[in-house]
């Protein structure tokens, strides 16, 4: 009886999806593409570097392709032309990301500038980047801490190679990295050994490769939401388990800040990015607040960003 019920289910399932396509192939002139399967699209044709296999596909189908990821339908620009023309001519249309379980439980309900949608909130998180945030006063304001930690990484390096072992160095180029982030971003140096340390190196390294292995993998139920409450790979569960630890981390990070504002009073400037969030937050000449989760979502996109520029 059950298998029966699954069976009628199934066959309902690729039925609707197999009407859906029909009337929206009708509907838009798309570009050429493989054929795609009932429910599961293309994603036989894509193996583990889906950009390979785009690449592939595209060699056959032409620089500007529409590819079926389960049930949804993927224009696909591979070169200069296609890009220029998503990117550039028809940029308003395509501007907006797929709103995809990452941005849903890591960022914060899609609070940061890449996972947000096209509207108010993404133009002023955009403005922010580009006029307070990264712009080129604020990089020069940081440039000394960049100096510092150049140099106590190099004298960590002259005192463990004269001691005659081999050195790591990609894990002092990783440590250097971290700390200029941090210094940067939040003030000081939040990623330390020792036990007053809000997370040691080991764990934010690791948090930060589970964060490119999240954002790099193809879950599944992004592309068939049928089956998303189902979490077939645990995809889910690690970004939940992972947004539980950066949140720890966050939490910690903006308490501090909030704390250091309260004492020092009306005497408080502005150092950091972290500190200019807050004062942005409290403005009231925004369009739109960032609130706690903005700020905090803020932060770790620019963070992530700084560690994988220098991965």
């Amino acid at each position: 009886m059950e298998l029966s019920f699954l069976a009628i289910a199934l066959a309902a399932m690729v039925f609707v999806t197999t009407v859906l396509r029909f009337r929206q192939n009708r509907k838009y002139c798309l570009p050429p593409g493989p054929r795609p399967w009932p429910v599961i699209g293309s994603l036989n044709l894509l193996g583990p570097l889906t950009y390979r296999s785009l690449h592939e596909l595209s060699l056959r189908y032409g620089p500007l392709m529409s590819v079926w990821v389960g049930s949804v339908r993927v224009v696909v620009g591979s070169s200069a032309d296609a890009a220029r023309m998503l990117l550039k001519s028809n940029d308003e249309a395509f501007i907006d990301r797929p709103r995809l379980n990452i941005g849903r439980y890591l960022f914060y309900n899609y609070s940061d500038m890449f996972w947000a949608p096209y509207g108010a909130y993404w133009r002023q998180a955009r403005k922010l980047w580009h006029t307070e945030l990264l712009s080129e006063r604020q990089l020069k304001l940081h440039e000394h801490v960049r100096r510092e930690e150049v140099k106590a990484m190099l004298r960590d390096l002259h005192a463990a190679s004269s001691m005659g072992r081999a050195v790591a160095f990609r894990d002092h180029l990783l440590m250097l990295n971290l700390n200029v982030v941090s210094r940067m971003v939040m003030g000081k140096k939040y990623v330390a050994e020792g036990a007053s340390s809000v997370t040691t190196p080991e764990e934010f390294r690791w948090m930060i490769v589970e964060l490119f292995v999240l954002t790099g993998s193809l879950n599944i139920g992004d592309v068939i939401p049928c089956l998303n409450p189902l979490d077939l790979q645990g995809y889910i569960g690690r970004t939940k388990r992972l947004s539980r630890m950066m949140d720890r981390f966050l939490e910690h990070v903006l308490d501090d800040y909030i704390e250091r504002r309260r004492r020092e009073g009306d005497g408080f400037v502005a150092k950091d990015m972290v500190d200019l969030l807050l004062q942005l937050d409290e403005d009231p000449d925004m369009e739109v607040r960032i609130q706690r989760d903005g700020i905090k979502a803020f932060i770790l996109v620019h963070t992530t960003y700084q560690a994988i520029y220098s991965h």
